[in-house]
C-alpha cells in the first residue's frame, strides 16, 4: 500500500490513530457505565480524527493515487456541520445532570444531514449515473471548497461560544450550590474551548494576512494544533472520573432569581436572625465537616428553601455558598493548627477532618483567607 511516510503525514497519523482508539475506549466506557457524556465525546473524537484525515492522506500522497483518490473525493471526512453541535452536546451532557437529548435538539443536526445527502447525490451522479467526473471535474475535494470551509468555520465558532456560555452558567451554579466546587469545575473544558477559539481566530488572521496560506500544503500547523487540542480533550475526558451532580433545571432558576432581584431584599432583623442560625449550624453543629455539603443539605437542616439560604449567604455574608462553607473549614483548620495537632497529624489529614476533600481546594481556600499557604502560615506563627 502506497503511503508516503513523511514527517507531516506520520505526525497526523499518530493523532489520527490515537483519536480512533480514544473513540472506541470512550464508547465502551459510555456503554459499561451508562455515561452519556462519554458517548458524545466518543463521537467528537471520531469526527476530529476524520477531520484531520484528508490532510494526513494528502501529505502521504494519496490524492494523486488511485483508488485512494476517489475514496478521498467521495467520502465526507470533514463533517464541519456535525462536529460543532456534537462538541456542544458533549459539553452540555457533561456539565448538566438534568440534560437529556430531546426531539427538538435534532434541529442542530439538520445542516449536517443536508450535507450528507449532498455528498450522496454527488457520488451517485459521478460514479453511477454519469460514470465520469462531473461534480469533480475541477479535481478538488468538495470537503475543502471555500464555501463549505467558511460555513464550517462559522459553525465551530458559534457552537464553541455556546459551549463556553454553558460552562459559565455551570460555574455560576456550582459555586452557589455546593461546597466542593473546585473538584467538579472541569476546568479543562474551559481551557480547551478558549484555546480552540484562539486557534480559529489565528486561522482567520493568517488567511487575511497571507492568502497563500489557503493552499493545501500550508495548513499543516493548523491541523497539528487542532490535533493536539482534540487529543487533550479526549484524554482529559477519558481519565477524569468526576461526574457533575448539578441539574440546571432546578438550580439555575433559583440562582438567577436571586441575582436579578433587587426588590426582595431581606430586612435587617430577619437577615440577622437567619445569619445567627447559619453560623450556629456551622460553629456548633459543624455542618462544614461534611465534604459533600450542598445548599440543599443546609436547606433541609434549617427547613427553608434553597433560594432563601442562598439569598441570606449572598446578602448577609457577601459570599457564595462554596466560599461560605470553606471559610468555616479554614477557620477550623487554623484552630486545629493552634492546638498543635499538626505535630501529630499531617496538614492534609487535618484538612480532610475539617471537611476539605482535595489538597488543591484546601491550599487555595487557606491562602485566600490568610494570605499564606498552610506551611508558610505555620512558619509565620511558629514563635507566636
Amino acid at each position: 500500500m502506497y503511503f508516503d511516510l513523511s514527517p507531516k503525514s506520520v505526525t497526523l497519523l499518530i493523532f489520527f490513530a490515537h483519536g480512533i482508539v480514544f473513540s472506541v475506549l470512550l464508547l465502551v466506557k459510555a456503554i459499561q457505565n451508562e455515561i452519556k457524556a462519554s458517548a458524545w465525546l466518543s463521537a467528537f473524537s471520531l469526527l476530529c480524527s476524520l477531520y484531520i484525515s484528508p490532510f494526513m492522506f494528502g501529505y502521504a500522497g494519496w490524492y494523486g493515487t488511485q483508488p485512494y483518490r476517489d475514496v478521498l473525493f467521495y467520502f465526507p471526512f470533514q463533517q464541519l456541520l456535525l462536529l460543532p453541535p456534537v462538541l456542544f452536546f458533549y459539553t452540555k451532557s457533561l456539565l448538566d445532570k438534568s440534560f437529556s437529548f430531546k426531539r427538538a435538539d435534532f434541529i442542530h443536526f439538520i445542516p449536517a444531514v443536508i450535507y450528507l445527502i449532498y455528498s450522496v447525490i454527488i457520488f451517485i451522479t459521478d460514479k453511477i449515473v454519469l460514470q465520469e467526473y462531473y461534480f469533480y471535474a475541477d479535481g478538488r475535494d468538495k470537503d475543502l471548497v471555500t464555501w463549505y470551509q467558511i460555513v464550517g468555520f462559522i459553525s465551530l465558532v458559534f457552537y464553541s461560544i455556546k459551549s463556553l456560555n454553558i460552562y459559565r452558567k455551570y460555574k455560576s451554579i456550582t459555586f452557589d450550590v455546593v461546597s466542593f466546587a473546585d473538584t467538579i469545575l472541569f476546568k479543562w473544558i474551559q481551557r480547551f474551548l478558549i484555546a480552540l477559539l484562539i486557534l480559529l481566530i489565528n486561522r482567520v488572521l493568517f488567511f487575511v494576512l497571507n492568502p497563500e496560506w489557503a493552499q493545501f500544503g500550508n495548513k499543516f500547523w493548523y491541523y497539528l494544533c487542532f490535533s493536539v487540542l482534540f487529543y487533550y480533550i479526549s484524554l482529559s475526558g477519558y481519565v477524569n472520573s468526576v461526574q457533575t451532580i448539578i441539574p440546571f433545571n432546578s438550580n439555575f432558576s433559583v440562582i438567577n432569581e436571586i441575582e436579578t432581584s433587587t426588590a426582595n431584599q431581606l430586612n435587617v432583623v430577619e437577615l440577622e436572625e437567619w445569619k445567627i442560625k447559619l453560623e450556629t449550624l456551622m460553629t456548633i453543629d459543624k455542618a462544614f465537616q461534611n465534604p459533600t455539603l450542598t445548599l440543599a443539605d443546609v436547606s433541609e437542616k434549617l427547613n427553608i428553601s434553597t433560594k432563601k439560604i442562598s439569598q441570606i449567604i449572598n446578602q448577609g455574608f457577601k459570599m457564595n455558598f462554596n466560599d461560605f462553607v470553606n471559610y468555616y473549614r479554614t477557620e477550623e483548620v487554623i484552630k486545629t493548627l493552634k492546638s498543635g495537632k499538626h505535630n501529630i497529624h499531617t496538614l492534609l489529614a487535618i484538612a480532610y477532618d475539617c471537611g476539605f476533600n482535595s489538597k488543591s481546594t484546601f491550599n487555595r481556600s487557606f491562602k485566600k483567607q490568610t494570605g499564606f499557604n498552610p506551611k508558610e502560615y505555620l512558619l509565620e506563627n511558629k514563635n507566636k
